[in-house]
């Protein structure tokens, strides 16, 4: 019996501490969620541009494969990677008609450079390596920028474009990569995380250093202050609520 009368008062103020914990844990301010279809930043911008000066170029890019190509995967690498950019420059010509953002209508400098030297390559082997070296590297360069921009975009219509970009432009690496024309040798190495803080573990590690993981630059020890002092409100409060009277 004398057990008995401890007993209930002992998972009274348990239940209590697990309550209060929890109400502590709600009570924590919460980020405000970005508003959908913000203005445009400066990568978002760049990201639209970036898609749509892709398909200008790697469309006829592909379709000179098909002619020119001398081995037969590249042939078929070069049509599937045009008929993709159809569609892929589809999704980038609906999305800046949402945004109301003017999308480029030629290739840059650089990509009509390697369009000049596609047509001046010879039919055959000559071409397959043009082609592979010149799609490989562009690809290359976008993933980074692709990824960068689907992580940190406020813009709906924006984020949605960079996942959608993302799938055809990861498809097209493997793609290319099949045809075994890539020299991997030749392609730039990844950012070193210690060099590039940016980039990798290391931005973890800096984000959780120094607080700018969530753009606040609040010190983690004030962080955990303000969380143990909520955790500590909510189980006073929540005790005196259950206390036997």
């Amino acid at each position: 019996m004398f057990r008995g009368r401890l007993a209930a008062p002992a998972t009274r103020r348990a239940a209590a501490v697990l309550t209060g914990l929890a109400i502590g844990v709600l009570a924590m301010p919460v980020a405000a969620q970005a508003a959908p279809n913000t203005v445009l930043t400066a990568a978002d911008k760049n990201l639209l541009s970036a898609v749509r000066l892709a398909g200008l170029w790697e469309m006829p890019a592909g379709n000179m494969a098909v002619e020119k190509g001398g081995r037969v995967r590249v042939r078929e690498v070069g049509a599937e990677i045009a008929k993709q950019h159809a569609e892929l420059d589809r999704l980038a010509v609906a999305a800046a008609n949402k945004l109301n953002f003017q999308l480029p209508n030629e290739p840059n400098a650089d990509q009509q450079k390697w369009l000049a030297e596609m047509e001046e390559a010879k039919a055959g082997t000559d071409f397959d390596q043009v082609f592979v070296d010149r799609l490989r590297a562009a690809h290359g360069k976008i993933f980074p920028v692709i990824a960068g921009v689907r992580s940190g975009t406020r813009n709906d219509v924006v984020r949605q474009l960079a996942q959608d970009t993302n799938r055809f432009v990861l498809n097209h690496l493997t793609l290319l990569e099949s045809t075994g024309l890539v020299k991997y040798s030749d392609l730039p190495l990844p950012p070193d995380p210690k060099a590039s803080p940016s980039q990798g573990s290391g931005f973890l590690s800096n984000a959780i250093a120094t607080g700018s993981a969530n753009g606040t630059g609040v010190s983690p020890t004030v962080i955990w202050v303000v969380l143990l002092v909520a955790l500590v409100a909510g189980g006073v409060t929540t005790f005196k609520l259950f206390r036997p009277r």
